[in-house]
Formats: C-alpha cells, sequence, structure tokens
C-alpha cells in the first residue's frame, strides 16, 4: 500500500507550507521552459552558417529567456 503523501491541496495551504505543486490547478513552467529552450535551440541551429555558429546557438538557446527580458527592458 502507498504511502498518504503529506503534500496539502493548494486550497488548505499558507505560504509558508509545502503546497501541492501537481495537479488541475497547478501549472508546470519547468515543462514550458524546456519546450522554449527546445525551440529555439531548433531555430538558432537551422539558422546557423557554421559549426562554431551553430554552437553559440546553442549556449544562446539555454538563456534566451534573459536576453528576452533584456530588450524588453531597454537596458
Amino acid at each position: 500500500m502507498a504511502k498518504a503523501s503529506k503534500v496539502k491541496p493548494v486550497e488548505q495551504c499558507t505560504p509558508l507550507q509545502q503546497c501541492c505543486t501537481r495537479g488541475p490547478s497547478c501549472t508546470n513552467s519547468g515543462m514550458i521552459y524546456f519546450l522554449g529552450v527546445v525551440g529555439a535551440a531548433f531555430y538558432y541551429v537551422q539558422t546557423s552558417t557554421g559549426f562554431w555558429n551553430g554552437a553559440y546557438g546553442l549556449l544562446k538557446a539555454l538563456v534566451w529567456p534573459a536576453m528576452l527580458v533584456y530588450k524588453l527592458l531597454g537596458f
């Protein structure tokens, strides 16, 4: 028999308690970020003109959210 989980549903949690991170009312932003990284990697590698440009594209795919925030804030 499986052990009962000690994680409370989100509705019953206070900010200092460990709450549900998966379920119908919860989101999994890690998966969305992963799909964004994979999509950016495909884009940057497909538009590269050589090996080193492709390698640089893979690095850019990992940090694209930081570049987006930098451009949006206009620094």
